[in-house]
């Protein structure tokens, strides 16, 4: 099966390419991957896929399906296709999209003799709001087994951790007036949130390191000649523990209140997205991919230091996950994510090639688990200790 896998993905590799590219040129922000999602529907559909358009009411979204029929085990593959402001696929979602359908479409053509079935989830805006933790609140993961994707980057590494995050929107009202004749007439709203800023600067001593609360201020007055009555600020609050991102969540709102009480601005405070839980990559299962991709001679290395984080965090927490990474740089010099650098880089023949690697390993461990109760069981036990 293992020689069987390696000729499909070499036939339709041109097929991928041509799918990434596609994606990487017609760059969609979050919730407007109108193009992105319809490609990548279309290619589903041309291997056999049942596909529910605009899933859970979102228009962008999608849910495909193929069903043996036999009974087994249930495999999902999770596609990302969102691109960022300005700057276009610099995080590599254009082969994120083209990677998670290969992946199931790649399943697909032996499920029918092994059973079970295989499932692609097209899921928007990772970049802002993680349609991925709506899919959870929604029950979508609670009848899959195993959820898989991969993400391009620097290297090839195993699946690891990530940082939980909340995103915060704080509005300060205050009370306008002139200035410079009166000034003691008004309440600055802009005092309010540097005053917000300065007690979380202070409260950065007193916070574990491997945590981190950064933010912007995106409104703080019209002119300087008259008092801010409004000043708004953005933050994002980010720690390796779901728990304690929460314990910082809470600190970050009692710092804008007492700026607010300081000044005698209002404050109002906003959730302008979903939160990201933390990663929680179930090992064996992380083993299998990492065994497959050895067997066909790629080097990975193991898991990278969390930095960044994901809305596979939240899938990770109701069903056995992982979330590896294959390099798109040959060579020593690469450029870091969300850079023009990186962007480029997913339109290299290494990036190509690295990708239908990590699509392989996605792909063999699928069929691994669909042919092996016992590795299933494995990867179960495991997640439920924890």
């Amino acid at each position: 099966m293992k020689k069987d896998l390696k000729e499909f993905l070499d036939r339709i590799k041109p097929e991928l390419i041509r799918l990434s590219d596609y994606i990487y040129d017609n760059p969609e922000l979050g919730f407007e991957e109108y193009k992105s999602s319809e490609a990548l529907i279309e290619y589903l559909e041309r291997y056999g896929f049942n596909v529910e358009k605009k899933f859970l009411g979102f228009d962008t979204a999608f849910k495909g399906i193929y069903d043996s029929g036999k009974g087994g085990p249930t495999i999902a593959y999770l596609a990302e296709y969102d691109a960022l402001p300005d700057i276009g696929h610099a995080c590599g979602h254009n082969m994120i999209g083209s990677s998670g359908v290969a992946a199931g479409i790649a399943v697909k053509q032996f499920i029918d003799e092994i059973g079970g079935r295989v499932i692609v989830l097209g899921t928007p805006a990772e970049e802002t709001d993680g349609v991925k933790v709506d899919m959870v609140h929604a029950g979508v993961f609670d009848n899959i087994d195993v959820a898989m994707m991969c993400h391009p980057s620097l290297d090839n590494n195993e699946s690891g951790d990530s940082l939980a995050m909340c995103p915060l929107k704080i509005i300060f009202t205050g009370k306008p007036a002139h200035a410079a004749s009166m000034p003691h007439e008004g309440i600055n709203a802009l005092d309010a949130c540097i005053q917000t800023f300065n007690g979380i600067n202070a409260m950065r001593e007193h916070i574990l390191p491997t945590s981190r609360i950064h933010g912007i201020i995106t409104e703080g007055g019209i002119a300087v000649n008259v008092v801010p009555e409004r000043a708004v600020a953005k933050f994002s609050i980010r720690s390796p523990e779901t728990e304690y991102r929460d314990v910082l969540k809470e600190k970050v709102i009692q710092c804008a209140k007492a700026a607010g009480q300081m000044t005698g601005a209002k404050v109002k405070i906003i959730e302008t997205g979903n939160s990201y839980d933390s990663m929680l990559t179930n090992k064996r299962l992380s083993q299998i991919y990492v065994d497959n991709l050895r067997q066909i001679g790629v080097d990975i290395k193991p898991k990278r230091e969390a930095v960044g984080s994901l809305d596979m965090g939240n899938v990770s927490q109701v069903c056995a996950s992982i979330h590896p990474y294959f390099g798109i740089f040959e060579g020593e010099e690469k450029s870091a994510g969300h850079t023009e650098g990186f962007r480029d880089a997913t339109k290299t023949e290494y990036a190509y090639e690295s990708m239908m690697n990590a699509i392989y390993g996605l792909a063999k461990t699928g069929i691994d688990i669909l042919k092996d109760k016992e590795l299933l069981s494995e990867i179960k036990r495991e997640f439920n200790n924890k």
